[in-house]
């Protein structure tokens, strides 16, 4: 290995280990997610190919280390690289589901559920005090891709809603969710 190493141009093996160990890092980011999210075989699978990666690129970067340290470097820079496009690539991806509460003044409680429905949300409504009046608590399990579209969805009906949404996995039922 270290003969083919002496060999490559030393911008070819820099950009090699910089896009490398972005690619690596961020399977990294994507695999905890994923197994974190219960999809165990996929991120299992991911595992494999960023554990090959990996040991080639440390093979790359120890080999005459002492020689040119500027592959710490590039290592190093490409590994935060690689943390940030991760996160950005598992946003995209938008996996598992959200719970969005909206707490709505209760003049608005019901039209708001009977639209979301209508899109083929499920909607829990909830009767709630709030400081001075009447709520109505909004509760809805949905994907994580939707989350914006409801939110501004939920928005053009009051802009002083209070609104929260936090991951949740699923266990069991609910509209729109599967059983298991």
């Amino acid at each position: 290995m270290s003969e083919i190493l002496e060999n490559i141009h030393p911008i070819w093996l820099y950009s090699f280990i910089f896009f490398g160990k972005i690619i690596e890092v961020a399977m990294a980011t994507v695999r905890i997610v994923l197994i974190t999210k219960g999809e165990k075989i996929l991120g299992a699978t991911i595992g494999f190919f960023e554990v090959v990666l990996w040991v080639i690129l440390a093979v790359t970067i120890l080999t005459d280390i002492t020689s040119d340290p500027m592959k710490v470097v590039v290592y190093a820079l490409a590994f935060s690289l690689g943390n940030y496009y991760g996160t950005i690539i598992e946003d995209k991806l938008a996996l598992g589901s959200v719970r969005v509460e909206a707490i709505v003044k209760k003049t608005l409680g019901k039209r708001m559920s009977i639209d979301l429905r209508a899109k083929g949300y499920g909607v829990t409504a909830v009767d709630a005090y709030g400081k001075d009046d009447r709520k109505e608590m909004l509760i809805m399990h949905i994907s994580r891709k939707n989350t914006k579209k409801v939110i501004n969805f939920l928005k053009s009906y009051d802009e002083q809603m209070m609104i929260t949404a936090t991951e949740t996995r699923p266990l069991y039922g609910g509209y729109g969710m599967l059983r298991k």
